[in-house]
């Protein structure tokens, strides 16, 4: 299994930027699910970030709700996510994340969660409600586990806050590239640009961008702003809801998709 340093460091010898692609577990189903990752992997993308399903994803927009929904009408649930993770696992090393909220890691047993995490192959768990005055217990459990953590921050963010997050984070930073919640757009505000700048003064480590980002150019300017990677969400599960008739098809665009996103990485 590969680690998130091992990866950002052959990404930087090769001068590339590392492409994150997010599904959620389970949508639209099970096996269908399992294909899809397994494409992405193969397209080129350098790190999965898989959500768990859950029925009130606050920071998430319509497609990755509506993702959400379709996941647990098939039955998903927090097992069979780390049965997917252990499956997943036979057939590719590299760095896999867990986006989660808290209620599903509470409701599960903290410990259990990250202990369980850790056996099937889970490199990060970011927890996307819980602020880092309240994350001292997932910290440790991380630490105990060697589960790294990964952290949101949000273009409203102090300095002073930002110093403190990126203290706690051993994985990636999140960078959110707006106000709001998930959601493909056409345009990349130039804002975000400089908001990759500003969280750079005070860390070294890898800075990731997400909400928003789905287009190759968006990929492009990110990496060139000087961010480690770029997060790819909304658009591909957009993809898995415009064909869910289609199975053949729908992996074949985000085979293409992919691909693009990852060409793009390059500079």
């Amino acid at each position: 299994m590969m680690s998130y340093k091992e990866a950002f460091r052959s990404l930087k010898n090769k001068k590339e930027g590392a492409l994150v692609c997010f599904i959620v577990i389970g949508d639209p189903d099970y096996e269908t699910s399992l294909k899809i990752a397994k494409t992405i992997v193969n397209a080129g993308a350098d790190i999965l970030e898989l959500g768990l399903p859950f029925s009130d994803p606050i920071a998430d927009g319509p497609s990755i709700q509506a993702a959400d929904i379709r996941a647990l009408n098939n039955g998903m649930n927090t097992d069979k996510v780390f049965e997917y993770i252990k499956e997943l696992r036979k057939f590719t090393d590299v760095p896999i994340g867990l986006l989660s909220y808290y209620n599903l890691i509470y409701q599960y047993g903290m410990q259990k969660f990250y202990e369980k995490a850790f056996i099937m192959g889970v490199n990060s768990i970011l927890v996307a409600d819980m602020p880092i005055e309240e994350s001292d217990s997932a910290v440790a459990h991380s630490e105990k586990n060697k589960i790294d953590t990964a952290f949101m921050i949000s273009p409203i963010t102090g300095n002073k806050r930002i110093k403190e997050i990126t203290d706690k984070v051993t994985g990636f930073i999140y960078a959110v590239s707006r106000l709001g919640i998930t959601g493909a757009r056409r345009d990349l505000e130039k804002s975000t640009l400089n908001f990759i700048r500003r969280i750079r003064q005070f860390t070294n480590k890898p800075i990731c961008v997400g909400f928003g980002i789905s287009r190759p150019q968006h990929v492009r300017d990110i990496i060139k702003a000087g961010a480690d990677g770029a997060i790819v969400g909304s658009a591909i599960v957009d993809i898995i809801a415009r064909n869910l008739q289609n199975k053949d098809k729908m992996l074949k665009e985000i085979k293409i998709y992919v691909n693009q996103l990852k060409s793009a990485t390059r500079i």
